[in-house]
């Protein structure tokens, strides 16, 4: 073989090398891209929730000032550790439930809200308390006596008023 013959050789193989390359590299930054925003999404959702959890025993006002951590009612509760992270909130839990997309009950992310018909102002559709979604079957929010506090979403009251879900990480 001449000199020419292997230089076309090499020539031929490494355009085809450095395409093959530039192809797993363009095909393989989405995936890595995605999981790159899956783990900060995860992290994110861990840092509002372990936020929320300082509140725990904080009491419940209704119509509670947003400038405030002396007291909270369920929307400004949710307001506050969300926005703390970078992701605003508006002030109700009707307003709320608007945010996002839609998240089925059995697909729910620790970082979800969560709304219910619950209390005196419940018809048992509309919106009228929200939490965040904690994992292992367990929210965050506030109401009434105890003030912040973690409850078990498929017990109880929580169980009977669920209304739907959210995903706003």
């Amino acid at each position: 073989m001449t000199k020419h013959t292997w230089t076309h050789r090499f020539a031929v193989i490494g355009i085809c090398s450095t395409i093959a390359l530039t192809s797993a590299i363009t095909f393989a930054s989405p995936v890595a891209e995605a999981a790159t925003t899956a783990t900060a999404t995860t992290s994110k959702a861990t840092k509002i929730v372990n936020y929320g959890k300082t509140f725990m025993g904080t009491p419940y006002k209704f119509g509670a000032a947003t400038t405030t951590t002396r007291n909270f009612d369920c929307s400004s509760l949710m307001k506050r550790i969300y926005g703390k992270y970078g992701v605003t909130l508006p002030r109700t839990s009707v307003a709320q439930s608007k945010m996002g997309f839609a998240v089925s009950k059995a697909n729910l992310k620790k970082g979800d809200l969560v709304f219910f018909s619950s209390g005196s102002r419940s018809n048992g559709k509309n919106i009228t308390h929200v939490a965040t979604y904690i994992g292992n079957g367990k929210i965050l929010h506030t109401y009434g006596k105890p003030g912040v506090v973690i409850s078990d979403l498929n017990k109880g009251n929580w169980k009977k008023t669920y209304v739907k879900a959210r995903r706003v990480l």
